[in-house]
């Protein structure tokens, strides 16, 4: 099948409008200075994507998108073909240019993007490995070319050169609790993904290498975003190599089975993130070390051992709808003041369709980054 979407800037419009300072005293003046700012070109966009099921086993997508027609900007166009094993899945994707964003929320434009990517198929438990392969070509830009918001350049990983990336991880469940009480006879639960009252956690831990050579294999000097595994760079030929641990583990706790019109489900989660392992334990052995020589750990070594936390809270309001808020928690010990903050929160409005099981209209709000969106989402857990 294929689908056509058209965009229209009403906000941009509607600037160019009322910032002309143009003062019609007729209608038909009116109406010449609307048909005047609507031609336009840079206010609208267009794009056509195709999906084609070549075999049951594989689907090629296919899409154009051309954002600004007169500003001489050139279309982005994708193809990702995706094939079924029986126990794993392969996709090959080729972007051009193709749209990244990194950790400060900058996107980037890179000239032309390939990638293999390989990756067991997903399980609640056990292990599972992912394998991909990139590939870029063309030094990237930033979006819209505002050049001037950004202090670093562009990721190291953004930068041309080839890159292998493999990773490793086991996962295992564990439930604490899960309530054997019987549900309302006749009543369909809003949501059956959300009808179990439980509490229960799970753990990953797993390592990842990465090899590269070209522009990309250049690390960030920033060191403490960066992992402090084991690597090897040989700057001659550009190339480096890249291993390491990670580790993440989530606690998850629901009360109700939202089947009542009132505050039948409270559900909270969490999840710690432990992104370098080698650089954990290198903290927590100099923290060690401190405490068994009777002196007071350096906050430096203190902010190294503490994780990614993220926090997310959904709570019935009535009947159908959720509310739900999501955050990070970052520790800053060097503020002596708030020492623990919120980071990036996302406020959401939920509203349970009772279709296919889990579907949800979901309307959600980024202070942080100014966004409002509202998306379907299908069973989300």
């Amino acid at each position: 099948f294929g689908t056509l979407l058209g965009q229209f800037n009403f906000q941009k419009f509607m600037s160019s409008v009322t910032g002309s300072g143009e003062k019609p005293n007729s209608v038909s003046s009116w109406l010449q200075t609307i048909g005047r700012h609507l031609q336009n070109h840079s206010l609208y966009a267009l794009g056509f994507s195709s999906e084609l099921m070549l075999t049951p086993d594989d689907t090629l997508l296919l899409s154009l998108d051309s954002y600004t027609f007169g500003d001489n900007k050139k279309p982005r166009k994708k193809a990702i073909l995706h094939h079924k094993f029986p126990n794993h899945n392969l996709t090959v994707e080729a972007v051009s240019p193709g749209l990244f964003v990194d950790k400060s929320g900058n996107y980037w434009d890179v000239p032309l993007s390939l990638a293999i990517d390989m990756a067991s198929l997903a399980s609640d438990s056990g292990a599972s490995y992912h394998l991909c392969m990139h590939h870029n070509t063309g030094s990237p830009t930033q979006f819209q070319g505002d050049d001037h918001q950004t202090i670093h350049g562009p990721p190291a990983t953004l930068l041309p050169g080839f890159s292998i990336k493999s990773a490793f991880s086991f996962k295992q469940n564990f439930d604490f609790w899960r309530s054997k009480a019987p549900k309302l006879k006749l009543v369909q639960p809003y949501d059956l993904f959300l009808s179990n009252p439980h509490i229960s956690a799970s753990g990953i831990i797993g390592a990842a290498l990465t090899a590269s050579v070209g522009d990309c294999s250049v690390r960030s000097q920033d060191n403490s975003q960066e992992s402090n595994g084991f690597s090897f760079q040989a700057s001659g030929v550009k190339s480096a190599l890249l291993a390491d641990l990670f580790a993440s583990v989530s606690f998850t706790a629901q009360h109700g089975n939202y089947q009542r019109l009132f505050l039948d489900l409270t559900r909270f989660h969490a999840r710690l993130d432990f992104p370098s392992g080698s650089r954990f334990v290198a903290g927590a052995t100099q923290v060690a070390q401190n405490l068994l020589n009777s002196q007071r750990p350096s906050l430096e070594d203190i902010q190294t051992i503490c994780p990614n936390a993220s926090l997310s809270l959904q709570q019935q309001i009535a009947g159908p709808f959720l509310l739900r808020v999501d955050s990070g928690v970052i520790v800053d010990l060097d503020n002596q003041d708030w020492p623990i903050r919120v980071h990036d929160p996302v406020f959401a409005l939920e509203y349970s369709m009772q279709v296919l099981g889990s579907a949800k209209a979901v309307a959600w709000y980024s202070p942080k980054h100014r966004e409002f969106m509202v998306e379907l989402r299908f069973f989300e857990t």
